[in-house]
Order: structure tokens, then C-alpha cells, then sequence
């Protein structure tokens, strides 16, 4: 018997919670009317500041852009190396090509799915034989938790690289007890809709400690802009959040915390009911996650997705192809040794819905009836 289909990500019922402060902030921005670079951006920029603990808060249109933000505001160019997790979303290695300069693809954990430390001190030795300058090395933060930036921003400091924290899914998970968004030099982040704190469009942020770096990210999102209007001091883009955007968002923020702990209760649920039959997620254990999303690790994935369908349950394959093996990747180089457990884990991850709103009968259900297909 098939149950009704429960959502993968419940966007309504959270939408039905503050319905009425969405409403009313909506309602203001028309009023006033200023839907570029709005009182509201400014507001959530230091809201989101005071969440994060980050000095300075700079929003834009969207992730991938705050990504290569990052890149432009560090010069990166031809000749250099960017080094990118091969289990990711495409993002991640897309702005690399487009400032003219090579991803540099480097394998991940078997448990955590993020960078592998030695994998990138591989890479590292790879790229400079190859004649390329390692500049940047961009961990993310899989599924909500952030990447071992313990062994990762030391590595990248004897190498005279950037961490730049790809932290679009990372948004609200905590490393020693300090949260992403101050773990690394840069850190971007994404309001996709789907994200632990979306919009309702889309929406991005560069988060920085350093008061020169952010400068420079304040001119390139309003195209390269100086301090007159029209005297653009260098080559920028336009990658701005709209008002509307941000007013959601303020009010998303607001609930954001007591979301990040339903999220973790679920998630803590999930792995206690289901350790003994699958490979569940590990988090370390200096680590929270924000739990973006909630994956497990099996050979017979494809059965089990049919078995959940055909109990109204849907899943997702986070991401079926490595970056390596991707048509417009295969020709940029990976670390010599290979990003063997990338390739693996891309033909074995499988994510169970996950929100803040998932009641316990819901997870019961789902709990059950992994058990029972496997």
C-alpha cells in the first residue's frame, strides 16, 4: 500500500509558519519601493554577520557568483591551480575555467564525503609539476558540515594558498564550536531555495574577516565601482541580492537557529534507527552539521530508490558523476593518484528527505521502509 508522497524538502509548512511576516515584509519593500540594494540588504548582511560571527557580510546574486567573486577579488588567472573537491556540485570547479585558470580536482573522505587532506597535499605536488602556481583551494562543506579545515587551512598555508570555504550547503554547521563563515579566509554561501536558509529566488553572500578583502568585494558586485558611480576602478560584474530577496530572508534568519536544531534531532534519529543495517553519515566530532542534507552510502542504491518510490518516499542522488568524469571536466587534471572514493561514493550516495518539519510518524516511515528494502 502507498502512502501519500511526503516531500523531500517541505517548503510549506515552513512558509506556513511565518506566512504573515513574510507577508508584511514583502508588503514593505513594495511600499517603499527601493528593490535594489534595499534597507533590507544591509540589515541582513549584518544580521547574518552577527549569526556567523564573520566581521563582514556581503551578499549577491547567487552562490556560484559569490564564488567567483572570490576568485576576481584574489586575482586568479591563467597558470593558476584551484584546487576542488571531485564530489561536488558543479559550481564549485565552473567559475575556475571562467577566470581563465585550471581546476584541480582532489578526492574526498569515505565517511565525512569532504576534501581529503592528503589528497590535496598530493594535488598540490601534482600541479606544480605540471607547471602550474597552486593559489586556491576550495573545501565544501558536503551536506552541512564543514569540511577538517584543521588540517586543511595549514596545508594551504604552507603552500601560500587561499581557503576560500564553499560553505552553499555549510550555512549553520559549526567547527570547534566556531560556525562556517569564519572557519577559512572566504567563505561564500548560497540562498538557493532548497538551501537550510533559502529565499525565494536566488541569493548568495561572501563572508570575509578581512576589511580590505570585503572592500573589493563591494566593488566587483556592483560592476568593479570606485567612489564615483561612474568611475568603475576595476573590471567587476553585477551580482547583486535583490530587497525582496533579502526581507525573506531576515525573516527566515529569525527561525533559522530552532530549524538547525530540528534538523539535527531528525538527523540524530535517522542515524540511530538505521546504523546497523547502512553506511549513515558521520560527523566529526568537533563538528555539527547544518545537515543540508541527509546521506547514506549503498551498492544497491538504485533498488532502494525504487523501493522508497513505491512507498510515496522520494531521494536524491547527490551527485551521480564526479566532477572528473563530467563531459565538460574530463580534461582538467585530478590529483596523480586519482579521486577513487569521489567516483565510488558518486554511484552509491542516496539522501532521505530532510527539513525541520518532518514529523516523527514521517521519519517512522522512512525508517521503516529503508529497513525493509534493504
Amino acid at each position: 500500500m502507498s502512502h501519500p508522497s511526503t516531500p523531500f524538502i517541505d517548503l510549506k509548512a515552513q512558509r506556513d509558519r511565518i506566512r504573515d511576516k513574510i507577508d508584511a515584509a514583502i508588503a514593505k519593500v513594495i511600499d517603499h519601493g527601493v528593490f535594489i540594494m534595499g534597507p533590507e540588504v544591509g540589515e541582513f548582511e549584518s544580521k547574518l554577520a552577527k549569526f556567523t560571527g564573520a566581521e563582514h557580510v556581503l551578499s549577491c546574486a547567487n552562490g556560484t557568483d559569490a564564488l567567483q567573486l572570490v576568485l576576481m577579488a584574489e586575482g586568479i588567472g591563467p597558470g593558476d591551480a584551484v584546487f576542488v573537491p571531485a564530489m561536488t556540485f558543479v559550481a564549485t570547479a565552473e567559475v575556475v575555467p571562467l577566470l581563465g585558470a585550471t581546476p584541480f580536482f582532489v578526492d574526498v573522505l569515505p565517511d565525512t564525503f569532504n576534501m581529503d587532506p592528503n589528497s590535496l597535499k598530493q594535488a598540490v605536488l601534482d600541479a606544480r609539476a605540471q607547471g602550474l602556481t597552486p593559489k586556491i583551494v576550495i573545501p565544501v562543506d558536503l551536506f552541512g558540515q564543514p569540511a577538517d579545515y584543521d588540517q586543511i587551512n595549514p596545508i594551504a598555508a604552507e603552500n601560500d594558498m587561499v581557503v576560500v570555504a564553499d560553505s552553499a550547503q555549510g550555512l549553520g554547521g559549526s567547527l570547534n564550536g566556531v560556525r562556517a563563515g569564519k572557519l577559512a579566509t572566504w567563505t561564500t554561501t548560497s540562498f538557493f531555495p532548497a538551501k537550510p536558509l533559502g529565499c525565494y529566488g536566488d541569493g548568495g553572500a561572501v563572508m570575509t574577516d578581512d576589511p580590505e578583502r570585503a572592500a573589493l568585494i563591494k566593488s566587483l558586485r556592483v560592476h568593479g565601482k570606485g567612489g564615483d558611480k561612474y568611475d568603475n576602478v576595476r573590471v567587476g560584474v553585477n551580482s547583486r541580492l535583490d530587497t525582496l530577496q533579502a526581507a525573506i530572508l531576515i525573516e527566515k534568519l529569525a527561525i533559522f537557529e530552532d530549524e538547525l536544531e530540528a534538523r539535527d534531532r531528525i538527523a540524530q534519529r535517522y542515524s540511530e534507527k538505521l546504523n546497523a543495517y547502512i553506511q549513515t553519515p558521520r560527523v566529526m566530532q568537533k563538528a555539527t552539521s547544518s545537515w543540508a542534507q541527509y546521506t547514506l552510502v549503498s551498492e544497491g542504491r538504485d533498488q532502494l530508490q525504487t523501493s522508497l518510490k513505491e512507498e510515496g518516499i522520494p531521494s536524491v542522488f547527490y551527485y551521480p558523476i564526479a566532477l572528473n568524469q563530467q563531459t565538460g571536466y574530463a580534461a582538467y587534471p585530478c590529483c596523480q593518484k586519482g579521486v577513487a572514493v569521489s567516483e565510488k561514493l558518486a554511484k552509491s550516495v542516496i539522501s532521505l528527505p530532510m527539513h525541520p518539519y518532518l514529523e516523527e510518524d514521517a521519519q517512522d516511515m522512512i525508517i521503516e521502509a529503508v529497513i525493509k528494502s534493504l
